[in-house]
């Protein structure tokens, strides 16, 4: 046998653990989720004021409507990441609200969500981190001991990435073996589906 041959036969014995990688998307993505929607949920009335607002929040038509089915896309799309049931379709919703988010929050701020280091805004953190450690040292301590703190720049990288992440599942389901809708094919689905084996 040929070594390519050999490593090509390597690489498809791994095969059968294919289904650790959709795992691994959904127990990713599913905190991220729950922590947005139920955030909104905590502030509900302050989510639908910064839904609807056109002067220092969205502007977004119906912003009781629109708050409420992100917030429970949201922490919906979680459990449904979870537990594996019905994957596909709760990522349908949820890449709706990272393309909202995407396009209305972050578009503007261009890609990184954390400021490059020589942007001015990272220039600046660094001016009062230094200020900090020369007039407090005890308070730079206390701020930098975890790591360096970052300015946020809030631009559609993260947006971008769980929307990849969500397409993928969209495709690939929720996986075998650990996903409710894996034995809910194998029971109900025939045999010929992919993932009834």
């Amino acid at each position: 046998m040929q070594p390519l041959q050999r490593a090509h036969q390597l690489l498809d014995e791994t095969r059968h653990l294919d289904f650790l990688a959709p795992l691994a998307l959904r127990l990713y993505l599913a905190p991220v989720f729950w922590m947005a929607g139920t955030q909104k949920i905590s502030h509900m009335e302050g989510t639908i004021a910064w839904f609807g607002n056109p002067d220092w929040g969205l502007g977004l038509p119906f912003p009781t409507l629109m708050a409420w089915l992100a917030a429970l896309s949201e922490t919906g799309g979680a459990v449904a990441l979870v537990l594996g049931l019905a994957v596909r379709w709760a990522t349908i919703p949820l890449m709706v609200t990272m393309a909202v988010a995407a396009l209305t929050v972050h578009w503007e701020n261009g890609w990184l969500a954390i400021a490059e280091s020589g942007t001015e805004a990272s220039q600046r953190l660094s001016g009062l981190l230094e200020w900090l450690a020369a007039e407090h040292p005890g308070r730079h301590e206390f701020v930098t001991e975890l790591g360096r703190p970052v300015v946020l720049n809030n631009g559609i990288e993260f947006a971008a990435t769980y929307f990849i992440m969500l397409l993928t599942l969209f495709f690939i389901g929720g996986g075998r073996y650990l996903s409710v809708d894996y034995w809910l094919r194998r029971r109900f689905m025939t045999r010929g589906n992919r993932y009834a084996d």
